[in-house]
């Protein structure tokens, strides 16, 4: 259940075209961080460690909806356990052309097809070490959208040297079903070949900086079952640290009678959480016990948080369910995965 402050402001967010909704918010968490502290107030956190960082809890942030890390202190204080930005790109583009966002309030679903639009990794990365934060930091690295796709390593090797020194892990997004050609990144021999280099250049920052950033992939729902065990095989076998399972769907389940289910773009929120579940609970089975995955999609209560962690999750992430249900989805998370 939200908070009441959230329960007052979103009738009124929900009558803006839901990008400046996003836009307004987030200048409003920019510029006053503080109002974000009610709803992190006294969360009982309980530290987990994995991939040699200590989680104060298993609830993140998703990736998608602080682009340029504007709000990392806002976050913070709402009490998330970690804190995922971008997607970044190398240089700063305008994404895809508006009206690129979508609401389907009936299904608790969003539609976009934004297409990394952001500030550039330099703005990022600047903003970022001026944030105080007590969450540990992740940062989405992608591709322009000009970036042929035989030169798109290089863009993710920039990306991976610029956020190196300020982020604790780094995400490679190959997922995004909204920069063209994106997703042919999955592909066995694509993959293989960007990882072995990510995984190359790695090697040598943290030799630079005497310490070791944990690397992951994002990974699409869509994916086909001998694809995906090609892709955890690589994932592993590339020291690939951990994969978080799923980004949004091209297919729309659940949604189909809608006119706006029409829309090209990404499908998130609630009729995304049994594709990217099962896919989640197949990864488990492919990587073993031990393995870190991170389970995003559809987490709109603290029974579906749960439910991710049942399915393997070591970790969770919100995003669209945070936009339906307000900051207190945080604290509900976080208190039924506390002993879980």
């Amino acid at each position: 259940m939200s908070f009441g402050l959230y329960s007052l402001a979103r009738p009124a967010l929900f009558t803006l075209d839901p990008e400046h909704a996003h836009e307004l918010t987030l200048r409003t968490l920019a510029g006053y961080p503080r109002i974000a502290a009610p709803f992190g107030f006294g969360i009982r956190h309980q530290p987990v460690r994995l991939m040699g960082l200590n989680f104060r809890n298993r609830v993140g942030l998703a990736a998608g909806l602080d682009k340029n890390g504007e709000c990392v202190e806002a976050f913070d204080r709402m009490g998330f356990g970690f804190i995922e930005v971008g997607t970044v790109t190398p240089r700063p583009q305008p994404g895809n052309a508006r009206p690129r966002m979508f609401r389907l309030p009936k299904q608790q679903a969003i539609i976009n097809r934004l297409g990394f639009n952001n500030h550039g990794v330099d703005a990022l990365v600047n903003r970022v070490r001026r944030a105080r934060r007590s969450a540990v930091l992740g940062v989405n690295i992608g591709k322009n959208s000009d970036t042929p796709l035989e030169h798109a390593e290089d863009d993710y090797l920039i990306c991976l040297r610029k956020v190196y020194p300020i982020a604790d892990y780094v995400v490679v997004n190959v997922s995004s079903p909204n920069t063209a050609g994106l997703r042919s990144l999955q592909g066995a021999d694509r993959f293989r070949t960007l990882a072995a280099a990510l995984d190359g250049e790695r090697r040598q920052l943290a030799d630079r900086y005497g310490r070791h950033v944990p690397l992951l992939v994002k990974i699409a729902p869509d994916i086909g079952d001998d694809d995906l065990a090609t892709l955890a095989v690589v994932a592993v076998e590339s020291s690939i640290d951990g994969l978080i399972a799923t980004n949004t769907t091209i297919t729309r389940p659940g949604v189909e009678g809608d006119a706006i289910a029409k829309e090209a773009g990404g499908l998130s929120g609630a009729p995304l959480r049994p594709l990217a579940t099962a896919v989640l609970k197949r990864l488990r089975g492919l990587v073993g016990a031990d393995y870190p995955l991170i389970g995003v999609g559809g987490i709109a209560t603290a029974a579906h948080a749960v439910e991710k962690r049942a399915a393997g999750a070591d970790l969770v992430q919100v995003y669209t369910g945070l936009v339906y249900e307000g900051p207190g989805l945080v604290r509900e998370c976080v208190a039924a995965l506390r002993n879980g």
